[in-house]
Order: C-alpha cells, then sequence, then structure tokens
C-alpha cells in the first residue's frame, strides 16, 4: 500500500467518516452491570470506549520483524497498518492484546501434556493474519482462523477466577468453521498445560465450540463449556436437547459459572435476535464442584494443549464475577449493532470461471518453464509446451470449481482424472478422490481440498494459492514436488530462501 506524505481529499473524507468513534464496547457493558472484564482479546476491534491502544502483533515471514495494529477511531482495527507492513510477504498474528488494564496478553501457546508440535520449542502454529477477513459497521479486519496445532495461551495471568470464583466470558466465533476434535477453546485453564485425571475434573472453565463434546439438539456446532475431562451440553454426560445447534455464520457464545454448584450456557446468532439460554444449573457432579479453575488463559487449545480443534475467533473477554443475564443481553445487542459481515478471502484479480480449465507455471528463475502436473496421485513440476504430449497436456490441466469446503474459495479436479481433486494431505499436495462414507472424513477432505487465490507475493501479475484451512500455507514446488509451505518452519520445504517466488504461479488457459 503507497504511504502519502500529505493526507489526500479522499482519506481526509475517509477520516472525517470514521471520526465518529465507536460507542459503549462489550466491557463498558460488563462494568456497567458490576462485573468487569479482567481478560478482553479481539483483533477485530476496540472493547471499551476510547481504547487505542494495541489490538494484536504481527510477524513478518521476510524478516520476523514485528509490529503492532492499534484501532481506527471508529474503534476497528486499522488493517492499513498490516496491508503496508506485510506487503510482497507474509504476516502470522503473534500475540494477541488484553484491552483491560490487567495485562492478560496471548502468546504463542507451549507444548502440553496432550501435544507438542514441530515449531521451535515445541510451541504451536501461529495463525496467518489474513485468514480471517471481516467486516464491522462496513470497515474491514482479521479475524484469528484457527486450523490444528494452531494455539494462544496465558499461564500467568492476572485477576482470573481461581478455585470456585464466579467468573462470565462469551466469545465471536464462526459456525461454519469448526470439527469434532478437542479443542477449540476459549476461557480459563490450567497454569502448567496439563491435565492430572480426574482430580482436575474442573480445573477449567472455557467456552467450547465444535461438534464434539456431548452435543445438543440437531446437527451442530454447539456452544458447550470444557470443564476438564469433558466438554459440557449441560449438566451431564450426555446430550442436551435443549442445546441448540448454531451454525450461523457469527455465533455469540457464553459461559459463565457462580461460586456454589451453579453454572449456565448462553448462544444467539451475532448479527441478529436475542441470547438463548441453552443451560442454567448445577454442575454434573461433586467432582466439579466446587470447582479447581486455575485461571491461564486459552484459545484455540484444551487446557492440556489438546490442539486437534479448529475454529476462527474474533473478539471475547472474561469478567470477575458471575454476569447478569440482563448484562449480557446488553452485550449481545452491542455485538449485533457492530454489524459483523462476511467479506471476500480471495485478494487477486481472479477472472478464470466456474468449469474452466487452467493451468499453473512455476515463475522461479530456476524452473520458470515447468507447469504443475500429477501422474496418479503424485503432484509435481514438469516441463510443458504446446508441442508436449496429449497426455502429458492433461495432466498439467485443472478444472475450477466452487470450494468444496467453502464457496467462498476454489478447488480445482484433475482434467486428467475425473473425479479427482488437488488436496494436500502431510503438508503434501496429492490429487485424490474424496471419501463416500464418515462425515467427519468427508467434511476433512472438502476442506484440504479448497484454496483461496491471493495477489502473487512476488507480485509481476501472479497468483499464489493459499489453502483455506491452514492459511499460513500456500503451494509451493520445492525439489519438483508440490506442497503446502509457510515462510519459515519446521520443515525443509518450509525454507524462506526463495519462498515468494516459489509460491507464485502464472495462471492461464489449461493445456487441455
Amino acid at each position: 500500500m503507497p504511504v502519502f506524505s500529505k493526507p489526500s481529499l479522499g482519506a481526509f473524507a475517509l477520516g472525517f467518516a470514521l471520526a465518529a468513534h465507536a460507542a459503549e464496547g462489550p466491557c463498558d457493558i460488563y462494568k456497567a452491570g458490576g462485573t468487569p472484564c479482567v481478560a478482553a482479546h479481539s483483533t477485530v476491534r476496540a472493547l471499551y470506549d476510547g481504547y487505542t491502544d494495541a489490538l494484536y502483533q504481527i510477524q513478518r515471514g521476510s524478516d520476523d520483524a514485528t509490529t503492532d495494529v492499534t484501532p481506527l477511531p471508529n474503534g476497528v482495527a486499522n488493517i492499513s497498518i498490516q496491508d503496508s507492513f506485510c506487503a510482497a510477504t507474509t504476516c502470522l498474528i503473534s500475540k494477541i492484546y488484553d484491552q483491560s488494564n490487567t495485562g492478560n496478553h496471548l502468546y504463542q501457546a507451549p507444548p502440553g501434556s496432550a501435544d507438542q508440535n514441530p515449531e521451535n520449542g515445541s510451541r504451536d502454529y501461529l495463525a496467518s493474519a489474513i485468514g480471517a477477513p471481516v467486516t464491522v459497521n462496513g470497515t474491514k479486519a482479521y479475524g484469528v482462523f484457527i486450523p490444528p496445532k494452531t494455539g494462544y495461551r496465558n499461564d500467568k495471568t492476572k485477576s482470573i477466577a481461581t478455585g470456585d470464583d464466579p467468573e462470565g466470558m462469551y466469545a465471536i466465533l464462526d459456525g461454519t468453521h469448526m470439527n469434532h476434535f478437542c479443542c477449540f477453546d476459549y476461557g480459563n485453564a490450567e497454569t502448567d498445560n496439563t491435565d492430572h485425571g480426574g482430580s482436575d475434573n474442573g480445573a477449567m472453565e472455557a467456552i467450547y465450540f465444535g461438534i464434539g463434546g456431548y452435543q445438543g439438539s440437531g446437527n451442530g456446532p454447539w456452544v458447550q463449556a470444557d470443564l476438564e475431562n469433558g466438554m459440557f451440553s449441560g449438566s451431564g454426560r450426555s446430550k442436551n436437547e435443549d442445546n441448540h445447534s448454531m451454525p450461523d455464520k457469527f455465533v455469540t457464545a457464553i459461559v459463565k459459572g457462580d461460586k456454589g454448584n451453579h453454572w449456565a450456557i448462553r448462544a444467539g446468532n451475532a448479527s441478529e435476535g436475542a441470547l438463548e439460554t441453552m443451560y442454567d444449573g448445577e454442575r454434573h457432579d461433586s467432582s466439579y464442584s466446587p470447582m479447581k479453575k486455575q485461571g491461564a488463559i486459552v484459545l484455540g487449545i484444551g487446557g492440556d494443549n489438546s490442539d486437534r480443534g479448529q475454529g476462527t475467533f474474533y473478539e471475547g473477554a472474561i469478567t470477575s464475577g458471575y454476569p447478569s443475564d440482563d448484562t449480557e443481553n446488553k452485550v449481545q445487542a452491542n455485538i449485533v449493532a457492530a454489524k459483523y459481515a462476511a467479506t471476500s478471502l480471495i485478494s487477486a484479480k481472479w477472472s478464470f470461471h466456474i468449469g474452466q480449465s487452467i493451468s499453473l507455471r512455476a515463475t522461479t528463475d530456476c524452473c520458470n518453464t515447468r507447469y504443475i502436473t500429477h501422474i496418479g496421485e503424485d503432484v509435481k513440476t514438469e516441463l510443458v509446451s504446446s508441442s508436449s504430449s496429449d497426455d502429458l497436456k492433461r495432466q498439467a490441466s485443472f478444472v475450477v470449481h466452487t470450494g468444496r469446503g467453502s464457496k467462498d474459495c476454489y478447488s480445482f479436479e484433475s482434467w486428467d482424472q475425473p473425479g479427482s481433486w488437488l488436496r494436500h494431505s502431510n503438508y503434501q499436495l496429492k490429487v485424490d478422490k474424496p471419501p463416500t462414507e464418515e462425515a467427519t472424513d468427508i467434511q476433512q477432505f472438502n476442506e484440504d481440498a479448497t484454496f483461496c487465490p491471493q495477489t502473487g507475493i512476488n507480485g509481476d501479475g501472479h497468483f499464489s494459492m493459499r489453502s483455506w484451512s491452514y492459511p499460513t500455507r500456500y503451494w509451493r514446488h520445492y525439489n519438483g514436488v508440490l506442497y503446502i509451505a509457510s515462510n519459515g518452519g519446521p520443515h525443509d520445504f518450509d525454507a524462506k530462501y526463495s519462498f515468494n517466488d516459489d509460491v507464485s504461479w502464472d495462471v492461464t488457459q489449461g493445456f487441455a
């Protein structure tokens, strides 16, 4: 994005329009209700009227430099800071700041007793800075798209409830992005990243969102509570028919726990309407009452770093004290008034239509006469030209379809093997047929076969193909083989050297 030394007339007009600054935020409402926020996180907007400090920190792939993103006068994140800082490279969300005055920021999650990952120090991955674009009152911002093995945490918090102390929490989540694995959570968790078994029942009190757990009515997803050793939809280890599915694009999720044997789940469509109480009553059994909350904060993972869940987080807060329904109803009204809306995942002038055949040529100097091809399931680059055999031309051609896992992006069917699709598996690009039986396997395949074109990271009129399900990763040729690769990471194919060129493609009308 160009930087001007003087504000243009258009920029002045935009600034004037945004000068109608944010009204009270959710945490102003909680404070007025006597249950102040002791943690408040959002990459999208300020959760307090007048908050002007950093919302989140981003880390640049080209040199690992960091910068902070602050809000505009209307309270929405000023993504021009990000767009400028990340131009011609990639960026990760490296820290989510706590907007309350307690300093409970969220950092890259360390390993736990459930999962350790190949990142430095066995930490979880960081989220892409562009994986979840959204608008709030018409202003674009980015949420936190969390794939498996990605998470944030703070084990050394201040003022978060411990023991049986009362607390409440809310989060705005994406009802179309989830799975059945453990655990896409936001809330209170163990401080040692370890589940010690039954003795830790009640060590957590966090929002869980997904299609796992004890579930509710319909097909899900459901807002439930991870209380450790159980994701509860109600009082027991069984389905709660009063806990209704929440498949809306934007979902308000609420869990709150009172002192004594009392807690509740509430939820609603974050774009319209009121909250619904899904459960309000006693804990499951005496092992959960009194509670044994420890006071860490997790996002995207379980208390023991169970990190196979997935979801998208836009904003959330944790309170001191048990919020009243009336206070939460006012918070919901504030959220609805923010007018969350989806926006395009495609950041390129993509002109190829559904049903069209395309071919993709590498743009790295070493290999710019080579195209993506496949033989059977193996995807690689080959020298292809107009004089190549018909077989090779077919193997280098792919048909554009609406994304199998998200209609906002695309999937690519082999021209040579109709019914087989480009998908990633164990970070390698493959051509494969979809499964036909298990719903969860079909979901996994569809998501792994969905990709979002964006302006080529090396520019020059090229395209980069970003994985929808792992948006830090792009189609990359490495030693002639196709991978989904990040800009720096634990694998050889994640090497930063030549990354921008290796993930940028010249896309043309297909050979076949």
